[in-house]
């Protein structure tokens, strides 16, 4: 499975609702990526250009887009931002594979 790390705004709507009626929205995503074949590990709320961020685990990068897909769907999103996370044991195999490699700078 891959991690994947989904920073998010809600709309000014969706914050009046929550504001007028106070939600766990974790419990929503993490019903989602379940269905998809994910797992959520967690959702913050955070100050500065997003509202919030969840990490999650998904199959492949399609099963994610379908994830983030749906969860953007009801509109209640205005923006998203959706990385995907490398564990250090993948960044490592990553590192070792570009050591064998030679990739010239560009001549000026």
């Amino acid at each position: 499975m891959a991690t994947y790390m989904t920073q998010f705004s809600y709309t000014p709507e969706a914050w009046a609702a929550l504001a007028k009626s106070p939600e766990d929205r974790g419990k929503a995503f993490a019903s989602l990526a379940e269905k998809l074949g994910g797992k959520m590990h967690n959702i913050y709320y955070t100050f500065g250009e997003y509202d919030g961020l969840v990490i999650a685990d998904f199959p492949d990068d399609t099963t994610a887009m379908a994830g983030i897909v749906a969860a953007v769907s009801p509109g209640h999103l205005k923006a998203t931002k959706t990385t995907r996370l490398f564990s250090m044991e993948e960044a490592l195999g990553a590192m070792r594979k570009a050591k064998e490699m030679a990739y010239p700078a560009p001549k000026g």
